[in-house]
């Protein structure tokens, strides 16, 4: 499970930056957003998207 939600975070986070580049730059925002959600996990080992992959079946 952690392979893949840092795979996702990954995945957010570059698509907010060719959004930020090509669209509008508050789209900064969203990767923002991604990164204060790994540091709160990394102190909390909790993240909303495992919740959401733990319901969608993936095991830990």
């Amino acid at each position: 499970m952690e392979r893949a939600l840092r795979g996702i975070a990954g995945f957010f986070i570059l698509i907010s930056l060719l959004l930020a580049h090509f669209v509008d730059m508050r789209w900064l925002w969203f990767t923002a957003f991604v990164g204060a959600n790994l540091l709160q996990s990394a102190f909390t080992n909790w993240c909303p998207m495992m919740t959401i992959l733990k319901k969608c079946g993936m095991k830990s």
